[in-house]
């Protein structure tokens, strides 16, 4: 009984770290994305037929 104790309690622990882990990197994307905003896929080249 201790031992699923033991892993039930591992679980729940590495599931709060990896909620955390993204809630972090989350956090670092949206830094990263004030400083440079996205300014597409490069020039966009407009055709036209005349």
């Amino acid at each position: 009984m201790l031992i699923y104790m033991l892993a039930t309690a591992m679980t729940v622990a590495m599931l709060i770290a990896t909620v955390l882990g993204l809630h972090q990197e989350a956090d670092r994307v949206r830094a990263k994305s004030n400083t440079k905003r996205f300014e597409g896929f490069g020039v966009r080249k407009t055709y036209r037929h005349f």
